[in-house]
């Protein structure tokens, strides 16, 4: 009768090490797509690779309503306050903001410019930018390189309706969400 249990605490203790086992390493590998995640936002340093979400009702409802709401730190807070100073020709055209939109508007388009946003993208713009106060994000030197392969014909050809750079969410399919890496764009043909 001992050996009898002393052979079941034995089997009951390999059984307990066993299920530990495979649910430590069931843990590990959730950690490691969890870490894999986070690693796809933020680079070994903790820098964003991402643009923020634009999920200022204000600013889509006003700027989203004629062009794509670009994310705020794509530009300097210099160049949005320039744009936003002008907008009785924003472009060629009139905007009616109220002063209550503007300043909300305004406060979201500084606060998260790229001057003063830690995200790497954002760091390259600037780096680029030396003193200049661009007002389109098309005008942006690291905008321009990364573009420069795009031949002029993709944006004139009027069946796939790219019309211009400005026109990011027609090839970066996830601008939107502010990712614009390489393996998101698709460029019609």
């Amino acid at each position: 009768m001992k050996k009898w249990t002393i052979l079941f605490a034995i089997v009951l203790l390999l059984m307990n090490g066993f299920y530990h086992f495979t649910v430590a390493d069931h843990d590990e590998h959730n950690e490691k797509k969890e870490h894999k995640k986070s690693s796809d936002k933020h680079d070994e340093h903790g820098n964003k690779h991402h643009f923020n979400v634009v999920n200022i009702p204000k600013y889509k409802e006003h700027c989203g309503a004629c062009h794509f709401p670009y994310q705020a730190e794509l530009l300097p807070s210099g160049s949005w306050e320039k744009i936003l100073s002008g907008t009785d020709n924003h472009f060629g055209e009139k905007i009616e903001i109220d002063p209550d939109s503007k300043n909300i508007i305004s406060k979201y388009l500084k606060n998260s410019a790229a001057d003063y946003s830690s995200i790497k993208l954002s760091s390259k713009i600037m780096k680029s930018l030396g003193n200049q106060t661009p007002m389109r994000i098309t005008d942006i030197p690291y905008i321009k390189k990364k573009h420069n392969d795009i031949s002029p014909n993709i944006l004139n050809n009027k069946s796939i309706s790219i019309g211009s750079l400005s026109n990011c969410s027609a090839c970066h399919k996830t601008a939107d969400q502010g990712i614009y890496k390489d393996d998101n764009v698709t460029i019609p043909k």
